[in-house]
């Protein structure tokens, strides 16, 4: 059963911008931690960024001041504006909830390059 979906990853040139979307089906989804997680090979998953039920944001610092997570309660979907693009932003991007992970969705590649 599909829970988590991706989407909005792509090829973008350095300094670039895109907007992830995560479409969810939790039922609780107002109440529940969430992050996006990103993963190079031969890297560990990591946080990039979180965000609590009540909105407040958290960034990991490789990209404060470029990234902004938020949330739509009414419709369980998350999203994360990405700004000001890198390469070393390249990975694949996965959103779940940050505590009680459920299974890991497809994620969405994006990939910074000129």
């Amino acid at each position: 059963q599909v829970q988590l979906v991706e989407s909005g990853g792509g090829l973008v040139q350095p300094g670039g911008s895109l907007r992830l979307t995560c479409a969810t089906s939790i039922s609780i989804f107002s109440t529940v931690n969430m992050g996006w997680y990103r993963q190079s090979p031969g890297k560990q998953r990591e946080l990039v960024a979180a965000i609590t039920p009540s909105g407040t944001t958290n960034y990991a610092d490789s990209v404060k001041g470029r990234f902004t997570i938020s949330r739509d309660n009414a419709k369980n979907t998350m999203y994360l504006q990405m700004n000001t693009l890198k390469p070393e932003d390249t990975a694949v991007y996965y959103c779940n909830r940050k505590f009680g992970a459920l299974n890991w969705g497809q994620g969405t590649q994006v990939t910074v390059s000129s």
